[in-house]
């Protein structure tokens, strides 16, 4: 008996490692199968979350904001962290001017990623929406100086000059011209040979007053592309304000040849014409020829005397000089004869009709023609 009980042991040892062995495989096959079950699962939401994502893509180019909506919120079921996802969805929700919402999903995905560029960019505008300035100010520079996606260096210049462009527009809409010739200044450096580009930031210049550098870039742009024709209008204008006549008038006729119906750059050129013909103290000018100017000068500056009488007398203050007085005074003397034989009559002359000139333009209408070019000739020898 014992040695039979022996042996019933002997067996039953043999078989508890076997056993074991088909356990532990059973487990692992289960377990296995889970696994895959889990993961066809998560596979199956995740190609059900992408086709949602897909469809909602499709509709936010075609700016069906109201169906990339429901799309990207559908695909977010599936895969509610996905960053993507949340930003695009954020990007629908812009279109469709729910700001407040958009807000929510891009704030969260500021926190996650602060230096991404397209969700500070995002955030500028919007809080350029609100008019919350410092706010708007902060994302945009985040945006310059944020990480885009891509790995081409020339993309990620692109869309930074672009955060830089929306910035300076802000800039400008809201009256910060000094912030804004700041920030086109630094954007200056990088616009290279694009005359398209070079034109724009020349035109913003112009905006900001600075057309020594719009002059610049104007011609720069005229260098890259000799057929542009607004670059030609740009470069002529601000030679204008800078009181560049003769290279205004080059880049103006140049607009004007280009483009008969560009009535802006014809009326300067006009205007540019009077004051290199009615300046009696350019250089290359004969005695005989600047007397004449002097003298037509004269009388265009009596004719504005009358047409602003009425104005004028009113606003006459105690103690100045009356100019109708002043002028009819030296009106007999401003004669050829009396102009030849006594050289400084010429600089006396000429200051009674900038004299003129001046204060009419304060207390008339505005002038035009020959006024307007005798008061751009005082404003350019002012000093002298």
């Amino acid at each position: 008996m014992a040695s039979g009980k022996l042996e019933e042991l002997r067996v039953y040892l043999r078989r508890q490692p076997v056993m074991l062995a088909l356990v532990t495989g059973l487990a692992v096959i289960f377990f296995l199968a889970v696994t895959g079950l889990s993961r066809a699962y998560q596979a199956q939401r995740g190609a059900l979350g992408s086709r949602w994502y897909s469809r909602g893509l499709a509709d936010l180019r075609a700016q069906h904001f109201d169906s990339a909506v429901t799309e990207f919120r559908s695909a977010l079921l599936y895969s509610p962290d996905d960053y993507a996802y949340q930003l695009d969805l954020a990007e629908a929700l812009i279109g469709l001017k729910r700001t407040a919402e958009a807000s929510t999903y891009l704030l969260t995905l500021w926190d996650r990623q602060p230096d991404d560029g397209l969700v500070n960019l995002e955030l500028a505008r919007i809080a350029v929406q609100k008019g919350q300035v410092e706010e708007a100010q902060r994302y945009y520079h985040n945006a310059i100086y944020a990480a885009w996606p891509g790995d081409r260096q020339d993309h990620q210049e692109a869309r930074r000059r672009d955060a830089r462009l929306e910035l300076i527009e802000f800039l400008l809409q809201n009256k910060a011209r000094a912030q804004a010739e700041s920030e086109l200044i630094a954007l200056a450096e990088n616009v290279g040979d694009d005359a398209a580009l070079q034109q724009q930031v020349g035109d913003l210049f112009v905006r900001t007053l600075d057309y020594e550098r719009a002059f610049v870039f104007y011609r720069l742009s005229l260098k890259s592309n000799r057929h542009n024709r607004a670059a030609f209008a740009g470069a002529g204008a601000a030679a204008f304000e800078l009181g560049r006549y003769p290279e205004a008038r080059k880049y103006l006729q140049s607009a004007v040849e280009a483009n008969s119906d560009d009535a802006e750059s014809a009326a300067l050129l006009k205007t540019t014409e009077l004051v290199l013909s009615m300046d009696p103290f350019q250089r290359q000018v004969s005695m005989a020829e600047r007397n004449r100017i002097v003298i037509e000068a004269f009388a265009v500056a009596g004719e504005r005397i009358k047409a602003c009488a009425e104005k004028s007398s009113g606003t006459t203050k105690p103690g100045q000089p009356n100019l109708a007085e002043n002028w009819a005074k030296m009106k007999s003397r401003v004669t050829e004869s009396q102009l030849r034989s006594n050289p400084d009559l010429v600089e006396s002359a000429m200051d009674m009709v900038f004299d003129v000139e001046r204060e009419t333009s304060v207390n008339c209408e505005a002038p035009a023609g020959k006024d307007l070019a005798l008061l751009l000739i005082a404003k350019l020898h002012e000093g002298n």
